[in-house]
């Protein structure tokens, strides 16, 4: 019988999607599979891109043509062209509006500080955003099926927040807000202070990075054999950079690691085998300290293909892996 598993890609913004490519390149390799026959697939933030590109039918090859900026000769992307490059100012926010953000989700936290990640907490004190991800809904949009509102696959899973509630809201799962896919990602994968907040129904959505990095912890009871993750935000293994900035990008990393670890921990109780693939120092250095510097995405996506091969050999079910 053939194995039932689960894919989760996570946030890490320009370069996450790059590292996370070529870590999908290794895992199919590495396994011997097409990752678009998963049970569930998840997708966080950059991670919501490649889901939800995987969940219409794209391939892993057509992915990584796509991040070296090659037009796929077949298959959902052939007609369809996004410069990986980006604007060259894309490495930066542009001036974000006055105020702060979400109000609502401030006073809630003040109240019930324990409720809500710091990551959330942060997200609703800083300004409102004036980025656009129109060329990204383009690319879902391009893609996606014919007079459907959602994946063919049919558990894709796309990851927000609720800005004013701090909710975390899983799109395309059973009971989720009725939502078209190519505004799932965009709210996906709308950083707060940097991309505009996603407006459906009264609501306002932001990037799903603010509630978790994966939301491995989704998979907890979905009586799955083995889970997969690719987290380009977490390591435990780690370069020794000067700069003071990504001196802090470790730091916060560091963070998050122990919150997916903990993740990890709810699935495996369940019965569940885990492999959490992260970058390792390698792949640090080649990242830097702004994961949204599309100037380093080659690069990136060279080393990831390298070190996740050997990380995912080496790696044994229930054991964090990290590439090096």
């Amino acid at each position: 019988m053939a194995k039932r598993r689960g894919l989760v890609l996570g946030a890490g913004g320009v370069l996450g999607a790059a590292w996370t490519t070529g870590a999908l390149v290794a895992l199919e390799d590495v396994l011997g599979i097409d990752v678009r026959t998963v049970e569930h697939l998840i997708g966080t933030s950059a991670g919501s891109v490649l889901a939800a590109l995987l969940g219409c039918g794209v391939s892993v090859a057509e992915l990584r043509d796509q991040q070296l900026g090659r037009q796929p000769t077949e298959g959902p992307l052939r007609d369809v062209f996004v410069d990986p490059r980006g604007p060259a100012d894309s490495a930066r926010p542009m001036l974000p509006r006055p105020g702060i953000g979400s109000a609502r989700l401030l006073l809630r936290s003040l109240r019930q500080p324990q409720r809500y990640p710091p990551t959330a907490v942060v997200s609703s004190m800083l300004p409102p955003g004036r980025g656009s991800l129109s060329s990204v809904a383009r690319l879902v949009a391009a893609v996606a099926p014919h007079g459907q509102t959602w994946t063919t696959h049919p558990n894709t899973w796309i990851v927000a927040m609720d800005y004013d509630t701090g909710r975390r809201v899983v799109f395309g799962r059973p009971g989720s807000p009725e939502i078209d896919l190519p505004d799932a990602v965009r709210a996906s994968c709308a950083i707060p202070g940097w991309y505009e907040s996603v407006a459906v129904d009264g609501h306002r959505y932001v990037d799903g990075g603010t509630c978790s990095p994966t939301s491995l912890d989704l998979l907890a009871g979905q009586e799955l054999d083995e889970v997969y993750v690719l987290a380009p935000m977490i390591s435990v293994e780690y370069d020794q950079p000067t700069s003071v900035a990504a001196r802090l990008e470790r730091t916060f990393r560091r963070r998050l690691t122990r919150r997916v670890w903990h993740e990890a921990g709810k699935v495996r109780a369940t019965g569940t085998q885990v492999v959490v693939l992260g970058p390792g120092r390698r792949d640090l250095t080649a990242i830097g300290a702004n994961l949204m510097d599309p100037a380093r995405r080659e690069p990136v996506l060279a080393t990831s293909l390298a070190t996740s091969t050997e990380a995912l050999r080496r790696a044994t079910i229930d054991q964090m892996s990290w590439a090096g």
